[in-house]
């Protein structure tokens, strides 16, 4: 887990180093920096595999080079099957893989990687070079170009927003060679063909071998454990695997006091489960007064972005503070199996199942952007098992009319959201976990600290933006213009860092549909057991 830099022609090593360092926060252990004919690769390591020998940028056995940020979890087999030890590693990091991969393929690789990625191999060679960025965008990835005509690449947004001239979001599932421009490399089953499965039985292995190849690492490592359906199943994954190693599971949660109804569910997982538990507490005050330092890392204006980011972060700082480098979490449950409350409303199958999958296309911008950004800026490695390729396809390719919930009435008993997934878990002999958690309703991570978060921040806006500013948000902000006080006070933190209109254009807004309170907070579905759509309506 890094933050690389690639600059495409420019040889101004100590400018480029300049730009890297905007993103130390991203690789703490090591930095290296290697000029080519080609161009010039930067790099901050946060050291989690290869811990002696994994300074990167990485030289393959020709004149290329590679920088990579994330995990291939499937590196030692792409060593010994498909590279068939043909080429002599110089360290035993999972990045070098990329750069012998390329060698021997060409760009025809990256369907082979299992993991998450974003990359820049340079070849002097052939006088090229490949970017790539894995399937779901998991790792952050911004390309541009500067006044010269240079193209500029890089984990993060504030790197180059200010050298390039044109820039935007490196899209995910692609690759990009000056030759070919951008190509999709990542098209899925699910993308081309219908959902016509109806065999669930594969779910709880597939999740379970997920996790497995996710806790392989030379660190200490833990689990944010929110106390929902999500996390706390990948808790009692990782718990049952790490059984015999000797070593004790970390569980983190948050919240504002110990009434959040996310620290009390997490309380009871933990000692279900026996980790050793860690609660965390933060004030709606402490809260409102990192969201300026924030934006700047999330580099986004999303509300919903914003709310549950600001619990993340004091999660993850606390968690730097323990040794642990890190985490596993549960992002990405709720697009792949619809477990959002506004799913509920869905008019029909199909409708349900064409928005799984546009959530899942949208999560780069969305959920894996905030837990990538909010543990990085602590230093922090972020790990989703259920944003595995293998547990995507599987579930995403099951017949909607098994996934989609409804609500209890007209004779029926109603289905709550992640039935299958819930079902597949549910195990009376040998239990994963109570049964008050396994059928636990959909809580969002910035409602479970407490609702006073969201209540008081929402205040805090409308109280420090007048009518008269806010009157004049069209003006100020003509594209995704803010529709309330709070969107208008968080994007203009994010205009003060990002004034240029390709940073505005790189933010998604994360929108509920169906529903007729559009606040992105579960409590706006009158499905929520503390819904405020009454209130609000």
């Amino acid at each position: 887990m890094c933050g690389i830099l690639a600059v495409i022609g420019k040889k101004d090593k100590v400018r480029i180093q300049e730009h890297s360092s905007r993103m130390r926060h991203r690789g703490p252990d090591e930095r290296d920096i290697l000029v080519m004919e080609t161009g010039t690769l930067s790099h901050e390591r946060l050291a989690i595999t290869d811990l002696r020998t994994g300074r990167q940028p990485i030289k393959g056995t020709r004149n290329t080079a590679v920088a990579h940020n994330g995990e291939i979890y499937n590196y030692r087999e792409l060593e010994e099957s498909v590279l068939n030890n043909k080429y002599p590693c110089r360290t035993k990091s999972d990045s070098e893989v990329i750069v012998h991969l390329y060698e021997e393929y060409g760009t025809q690789f990256c369907n082979l990687l299992d993991g998450m990625f974003a990359f820049v191999v340079l070849d002097d060679d052939q006088k090229t070079f490949m970017a790539g960025r894995d399937p779901i965008g998991i790792k952050p990835l911004y390309y541009g170009t500067d006044e010269a005509g240079d193209l500029w690449f890089a984990s993060e947004m504030k790197v180059i927003c200010d050298i390039c001239t044109t820039f935007e979001a490196f899209p995910p599932g692609h690759y990009y060679t000056p030759e070919t421009g951008l190509v999709r490399y990542y098209i899925p089953k699910w993308e081309t063909q219908k959902a016509e499965d109806t065999d669930t039985s594969s779910i709880r292995s597939l999740l379970e071998a997920s996790v497995a190849k996710r806790i392989d690492c030379e660190v200490p490592f833990g689990v944010l454990l929110s106390g929902g359906l999500d996390s706390s199943l990948i808790a009692s994954i990782m718990q049952r695997q790490m059984k015999n190693t000797g070593k004790d599971l970390h569980s983190f949660s948050i919240g504002l006091n110990m009434e959040a109804p996310d620290l009390k569910a997490a309380a009871e997982v933990a000692s279900f489960l026996g980790t050793k538990h860690h609660q965390v507490l933060f004030s709606v005050e402490e809260g409102i007064e990192i969201i300026e330092k924030l934006v700047w890392h999330l580099e986004s204006y999303d509300v919903t972005t914003i709310r549950a980011s600001t619990p993340m972060y004091f999660l993850s700082r606390y968690i730097f503070k323990q040794g642990i480098k890190m985490v596993l979490s549960g992002e990405g449950a709720d697009e792949i199996f619809g477990g959002y409350l506004y799913f509920y409303n869905a008019p029909g199958d199909e409708e349900f199942q064409e928005e799984t999958k546009r959530r899942v296309r949208l999560l780069s911008t969305a959920d894996v952007l905030r837990a990538d950004k909010s543990t990085m800026a602590n230093c922090i490695e972020a790990r989703e098992p259920m944003l595995d390729k293998d547990f995507i396809e599987k579930v995403i390719g099951l017949k909607p009319e098994l996934k989609r919930p409804y609500r209890k009435g007209n004779g029926s008993e109603g289905r709550i959201e992640k039935y299958i997934l819930r079902k597949a878990f549910d195990d009376k002999q040998n239990p994963y976990l109570p049964d008050s958690i396994l059928w636990r309703q959909k809580e969002q991570f910035s409602d479970g600290v407490g609702y006073s978060w969201i209540d008081g921040l929402v205040a805090h806006c409308e109280a420090s933006v007048s009518d008269a500013e806010f009157a004049r948000a069209s003006k100020l902000f003509p594209y995704n213009t803010p529709e309330t006080k709070e969107a208008f006070y968080i994007r203009r933190i994010f205009h003060k860092h990002f004034p240029e209109d390709a940073s505005a254009k790189t933010v998604h807004k994360w929108v509920p549909k169906w529903q007729k309170n559009a606040d992105p907070s579960g409590r706006a579905n009158q499905i929520h057991e503390a819904s405020l759509e009454s209130v609000n309506a």
